[in-house]
């Protein structure tokens, strides 16, 4: 049988034959993304709790929620939005939205006091994002044989997972560096 090629395998087009029979490739553009679905889906931690936008206080956390709580939705429900690539990357590349009354607000990184920050921002994410970008994660299984749990890298910063860290009594979503690649870290543990 004929292997399936999905879109994300055809990643260079053969271009043209040069004199002495090189092959050419047409140079794709580097780290352009395109939205091609979204999700609706709740996010959960290792202990089961959801993550809460609330960007009236500028924070996101994971907390115990009731199920009545979660039917209200309220910066609870994300939009994972998933995007094709031009170039291969470590993980499928997507974004993060939530709906706060009646807003949209999407998920970005920023550097504040030479620290990276998560941010949720007003506003819709990009159709199409023509390079870089601070909205863009990468999906990768957590571990190999956990298929349903992921870990989120920031697409700028290599090494860089979404996680949450204890303050008080509050989980704070932040950026954490990975120590080990092949490092296990459950507060970076996420699933839908």
């Amino acid at each position: 049988g004929r292997a399936k090629m999905s879109c994300e395998d055809i990643l260079v087009w053969a271009v043209k034959f040069g004199e002495n029979f090189c092959l050419y490739f047409e140079g794709l553009e580097c780290d352009a993304f395109c939205k091609e679905k979204s999700l609706h889906q709740v996010l959960r931690n290792v202990n089961s709790q959801l993550l809460v936008v609330r960007p009236d206080l500028n924070l996101a956390a994971f907390e115990n929620v009731t199920d009545q709580e979660v039917k209200s939705g309220n910066g609870m429900q994300f939009n994972i939005h998933y995007y094709k690539t031009t170039t291969p990357s470590a993980g499928m590349p997507v974004a993060f939205s939530v709906q706060v009354a009646d807003k949209s607000y999407y998920m970005c990184c920023e550097k504040e006091c030479g620290k990276m920050i998560v941010r949720f921002r007003e506003g819709e994410v990009p159709e199409d994002i023509p390079g870089e970008s601070n909205v863009i994660f990468f999906k990768k299984t957590f571990t190999s044989c956990s298929s349903r749990a992921f870990k989120f890298e920031y697409s700028l910063e290599q090494g860089m997972f979404l996680a949450f860290e204890e303050e008080g009594s509050l989980r704070k979503l932040i950026l954490k560096k990975q120590s080990r690649e092949d490092e296990v870290d459950e507060t970076m543990k996420i699933s839908f």
